[in-house]
């Protein structure tokens, strides 16, 4: 594991210069304000939604590597004198940090698409009837507007007034014209629709069947459509594309570094296992395993595959592994314990803030998040997802086979039961020993 720190400041660092190259680029892109005012305008109906906190702390879970070992997997090569408090801190504000500046970045292009399409979409490029005439038709007629008042500066604008001041007429006429709307364009959710429309426009008989379908801005649908659909309409899309796939080729092996750092570790550090295979069979192993599961998602099915792993295996089993961590550490070691522990490392007495937030936020946070997370399941009841349906040509929801449904158990349980049932064999081996040194009477 020498060669590690070297490849880890490698592949961590190249991605900080490829964003702060994209950040100049994004943020001279037209239409780059209009993502960052959707990034930083709260929209209190997500903020309701207990889903959006959930992905949000498996966000927080992945980015630093709780539950997974990794962070454990690295401490474990600290001198015993390393102040891990201050680290932490650092490791966390880093951390918060560059998920603000990377939603800077990825806004400012995806504002950069938005508006694009959106502009796109009024005029209409390439055909006679273009939307922004139809719009224009439909507002003038129905709010009787003067001719020629409405231009694709001012759309938007008067829409917004017309909404709030007729808003059952407008509501009425909304399903025929939320087409050209860049908030549709920046929305998030996938959604299509189509609308049938007979309208004279100047001295033209028009009839329009538009269909529409946004794709996801999440996952590998922001990774691998969003962003490439944005690249090819920038000037010289070649070189974007060629640093923006290796910025992620890098941050693949980043991550994929330190979640298998912390499988390999406790495997070298066994006497059982390094005993009869030296240290690099068993790196060798653990990546032809891996390798061979990740075969899976080159697939036909393998993005149906992908979304289960992505929303099944490390999602519940985090918070509950992490849950468990916090109460062992607070409730089973001992938190005045541990923070001896940690002042006979860094030298300093442990501030009541951390106790608190380890002792009580922590653990009443992530038992409200399981609450919410299953109580989602729940009242969805039968677990489903989203399937292309080629006859229709749009997506459609569709519950989960049963082999599926069993594939989702068995990743849950993989990774979540291994506590109880080291747990009882610890504690089974501890009785059986007990029993072997009593006393004869």
């Amino acid at each position: 594991m020498a060669w590690a720190p070297t490849v880890v400041y490698f592949t961590a660092s190249l991605p900080y210069c490829v964003l702060i190259i994209y950040l100049v680029r994004g943020l001279t892109l037209h239409g780059a304000t209009n993502g960052l005012m959707y990034m930083f305008t709260p929209k209190m109906e997500q903020l309701a939604n207990p889903k959006a906190w959930i992905n949000g702390a498996t966000q927080i879970f992945f980015s630093l590597g709780l539950g997974f070992g990794s962070l454990i997997a690295f401490a474990s090569y600290n001198e015993s004198s390393s102040n891990c408090q201050k680290h932490a801190i650092i490791v966390s504000l880093i951390n918060s940090s560059t998920s603000i500046f990377a939603s800077i970045v990825t806004f400012s292009i995806y504002g950069f698409k938005a508006t694009f399409n959106y502009e796109n979409c009024l005029r209409n490029e390439g055909r006679s009837d273009g939307l922004l005439c139809r719009v224009s038709l439909l507002l003038t007629n129905t709010f009787d507007l003067e001719d020629g008042f409405l231009t694709a500066s001012n759309l938007e604008q008067v829409k917004g007034y017309l909404a709030s001041a007729y808003p059952s007429k407008y509501s009425e006429l909304f399903p025929h014209i939320k087409n050209c709307s860049l908030e549709s364009e920046l929305d998030t959710e996938k959604r299509g629709f189509t609308t049938t429309l007979l309208r004279d426009c100047p001295r033209k008989l028009v009839v329009i069947n538009f269909l529409g379908d946004l794709s996801a801005v999440q996952g590998t649908g922001l990774a691998f459509i969003v962003y490439t659909e944005a690249i090819k309409n920038m000037e010289v899309s070649q070189l974007w594309s060629v640093l923006y796939f290796f910025m992620l080729l890098m941050l693949g092996i980043g991550s994929m570094l330190g979640n298998t750092a912390a499988i390999l570790t406790p495997l070298t550090d066994s006497k059982i296992i390094s005993s009869y295979l030296p240290k690099e069979a068993i790196s060798g192993l653990v990546c032809l395993i891996s390798c061979a599961i990740g075969m899976v998602f080159t697939t036909e099915a393998g993005n149906y595959w992908f979304d289960i792993f992505n929303d099944y295996a490390a999602t519940l089993s985090l918070l509950l592994i992490v849950l468990v961590e916090t109460i062992a550490v607070c409730y089973v070691y001992g938190l005045r314990r541990f923070e001896s522990d940690l002042k006979a490392m860094t030298g300093q007495a442990l501030s009541w803030y951390w106790k608190v937030m380890w002792a009580g936020v922590s653990p009443l946070l992530i038992v409200s998040l399981l609450i919410f997370y299953l109580s989602d399941y729940i009242l969805t009841g039968t677990l489903k997802y989203q399937a292309w349906e080629a006859s229709q040509g749009q997506l459609v929801t569709k519950d989960y086979p049963a082999y599926a449904l069993a594939a989702i158990g068995l990743l849950v349980a993989a990774s979540t039961m291994c506590i109880p049932l080291v747990a009882l064999g610890t504690f089974v081996l501890r009785r059986l020993k007990r029993g072997d040194t009593a006393p004869v009477a």
